[in-house]
């Protein structure tokens, strides 16, 4: 059996947009005619690049291979151009190429890939969600508002979960860490005491940031938040600097956890050499796919750290999260997103349940793409999946931001 052909389809989630301006699936077919499903959480250049770089991958390191050979492909991936070293654009692109060939072996084995990575150690997953507008609340003011995010944590922990994540700290700028206002703090203080209030210790609170504070800044907001006892404190300076990350670890009592913007082994075994986090964060269609998240796994394990699968794409790299998930002694939770198109892309083929997640036990990852519904939404825009802005933070005038994808209302 041998990796034949590749096909890129780049889909937009319909408004709101919950996951990004549009996801990038990739699927393989082999010579003997198994097809084979990855995701691409990718976006430091556009779609349209992004096609070319995954084309170049599939085509240099993987064509007329067999995909049992994971490490041998990845090792091609890894030290292309004489470089050995992790490469954000190049391993984004692997990632998805690599999760499509578990799908594949799953599917010639007739076995769901966590059984071909360790076998079954959970058997169901603890799941968390951000928490998103609900129907009545106002997409502009959502985002600024403690009484809106009271309600929407109230609604999920209704249905069952038991940790909720939300990230009011100000805007992610391209300049780097910088100092949060002192209103940036003040409502970050309001929103964590509106969610705990609401739902008290039904559930665990889970501070975001994304990378957007100095050192100093970093500390000095976490430790307003320490009251309120998140669970973790995300990425509270830039995903590079791990020797800052580690002095806030070390100056907030709270847990910080990263991930999401690191790509293979490599990186993660610096944040926790540094002891910089103790819950790492990997996006399986980034880090390297699944065989590399399980080395991660192993090297937080001997760390005593825990792994919190992240998403903010489609479900295709959620799948792939949750049969990691499925085969690991030290997961803690796995993000998740619930909306109609995140469902209707696989069928249905994988759900929540009560704030748990069953891994599957069909072939493979265990879905059902719906490529004619992927194909119907193809991404028109020019935005990348997620951008950073270019204004300082505003110390004058609140800092009203809505993520790195605003929401479209349609």
């Amino acid at each position: 059996m041998k990796l034949a052909e590749l096909d890129v389809i780049v889909t937009a989630p319909p408004a709101p947009g919950w996951g990004g301006r549009y996801w990038i699936l990739v699927k393989l077919t082999t010579d003997t005619g198994i097809t084979g499903w990855g995701e691409c959480y990718a976006s430091s250049v556009g779609p349209t690049a992004m096609r070319h770089v995954i084309r170049d991958v599939f085509d240099r390191h993987m064509a007329g291979e067999n995909p049992e050979n994971i490490e041998r492909m990845f090792r091609r991936a890894y030290s292309s151009g004489f470089t050995q070293r992790p490469d954000l654009t190049v391993m984004g692109a692997f990632s998805g190429l690599e999760i499509a060939c578990w799908d594949i072996l799953g599917k010639d084995r007739d076995r769901p890939v966590h059984a071909l990575i360790g076998g079954r150690m959970n058997d169901r997953i603890r799941a968390y969600s951000y928490l998103y507008p609900l129907p009545h609340h106002d997409l502009s003011t959502f985002w600024t508002s403690p009484e809106m995010h009271a309600e929407s944590a109230a609604d999920l922990v209704a249905r069952g979960y038991s940790a909720v994540k939300f990230d009011p700290a100000g805007p992610y700028t391209m300049r780097g860490g910088h100092m949060p206002a002192m209103a940036d703090i003040a409502l970050s203080v309001a929103i964590c005491g509106a969610v705990r209030d609401a739902v008290g210790d039904r559930a665990d609170l889970l501070f975001g940031t994304h990378g957007q504070f100095s050192t100093a800044g970093a500390i000095r907001l976490g430790q307003a938040l320490e009251p309120f006892t998140p669970l973790w404190f995300e990425e509270p300076v830039p995903p590079d600097n791990v020797d800052a990350m580690a002095q806030v670890a070390r100056a907030v009592r709270i847990p910080v956890a990263t991930g999401e913007r690191l790509t293979t082994k490599a990186e993660f075994a610096a944040v926790l050499r540094a002891e910089a986090a103790s819950i790492l964060q990997p996006a399986l269609g980034r880090a390297g796919g699944i065989w590399e998240a399980k080395k991660i796994a192993a090297l937080a394990e001997a760390h005593n750290a825990q792994m919190a699968p992240h998403l903010y794409a489609g479900p295709v790299e959620w799948a792939a999260n949750i049969h990691l998930a499925a085969s690991i002694p030290n997961i803690l939770m796995l993000e998740t997103i619930e909306t109609p198109f995140h469902d209707a892309l696989i069928k249905g083929t994988i759900r929540i349940e009560g704030g748990f997640v069953t891994p599957p036990d069909s072939p493979g990852l265990g879905i059902t793409v719906d490529e004619e519904l992927a194909r119907a939404h193809p991404y028109t825009g020019d935005g990348l999946h997620l951008q950073m802005q270019e204004a300082p933070c505003d110390y004058t005038a609140p800092n009203a931001f809505m993520g790195g994808a605003p929401p479209s209302k349609g």
